[in-house]
Order: structure tokens, then sequence, then C-alpha cells
């Protein structure tokens, strides 16, 4: 598959098909990404398009500084912010449930990743963290993504995004831990 920046020249010098692969290469970590932020696969597959029509008319003012996937990710973290901002977010009812599976890869996902958590559970634990939390737990555990990438993206420094992702990881195990024992308790398990 053709690196990125050649695909960008290719598509600056009007290439449809140059357009498509970029765009199937990174279709679906975008969508995961962004349903993983709103809980609601209408609005993901909406606001995937809106993020994608984004990248193609800013697509000119990318610079070579970083990589092109972190300022994709830039992008669609901008749009999912400015809509919990809108109007539109605050008229409609609870934010819905995340409903993606959760991966577990081996010893690289804190424990709590790979504990035998209902995904249910894990899901409703994820979106009670505060937005900034959330977003960089998503970005860390689900796109795999690095403290410095995850910086680039949130426009944040490392350590805001080091802390943000320590009291992320905090909050979740203790609001699993208080599910476990709200289940032994009751005979659930």
């Amino acid at each position: 598959m053709p690196e990125d920046q050649e695909l960008i020249k290719e598509i600056l010098n009007g290439s449809q098909a140059a357009m498509e692969v970029l765009t199937r290469k990174y279709y679906k970590p975008i969508y995961a990404f962004v349903y993983r932020k709103v809980g609601d696969r209408e609005l993901a597959y909406d606001f995937t398009q809106e993020i994608f029509i984004k990248m193609m008319q800013r697509l000119d003012s990318f610079s070579n500084k970083g990589s092109f996937q972190s300022w994709l990710y830039s992008i669609a973290v901008n749009h999912c912010r400015d809509y919990w901002r809108s109007l539109e977010y605050k008229n409609t009812s609870k934010q819905a449930e995340l409903v993606e599976t959760i991966k577990s890869e081996g010893n690289t996902v804190p424990y709590i990743f790979e504990r035998k958590e209902t995904r249910e559970q894990v899901k409703q634990a994820i979106n009670s963290l505060p937005d900034i939390q959330k977003e960089a737990v998503i970005l860390k555990y689900y796109h795999d993504m690095k403290i410095q990438e995850i910086a680039d993206v949130t426009n944040a420094n490392l350590s805001t995004v080091k802390s943000r992702l320590k009291q992320g990881l905090g909050k979740l195990a203790a609001i699993l831990e208080r599910g476990e024992e709200y289940a032994k308790k009751t005979n659930r398990k």
C-alpha cells in the first residue's frame, strides 16, 4: 500500500483513486473512535462522513511535520468536541452506551481491560469518565496510540495526557471494583 505522503500528493493532483485508497485505509479506525466517543451507530456514521469531508477540504493545509494519522485523528477529536459543545447535543437525551468490544492484547493493556468483566460493565464505566479522560483512554487502548500521539491529537502536553490516563484508569478500576462487590453481595457472579 502506498505511503500516506504519496497518496496525499496524488490527491492534491486530482487522483480520485488515491483518495479512495486513503479513505479506505482510515475509515474503520476513525469510525470506531467516533462510535466509542458518541455511542450511537448512526451518529458515528454521519460524523465519520463529515470528518472525511473535512479532511478532503483541509488536505492542502496538512504539513508533513507529523503523521497523517495523527492529523486525521485531530480532526475527529475536534469534530466530536464540537458536537458535545453544540446545542444539538444539549437537546438530546443521555449519551448512548458504547457497544464496541474491548480488545485485550496480552500484557499491553492494563489489567482492567483484561478482567472478565462483562462488556456492558466496562462500557458503562468508560462512559462515566469525564470526556477528556475517556478520550485519552479510547485513543490509547482502543487505537494503540502512543502518549505523544495522543498529546498531538488532543492538543495537550505529555504530562497532561499521562495524568488523564492515570486518573481515567484509576476511576475505571474503582468503578469496576464497586461493580464486582455489588455482584458478590447480590450473588450475580
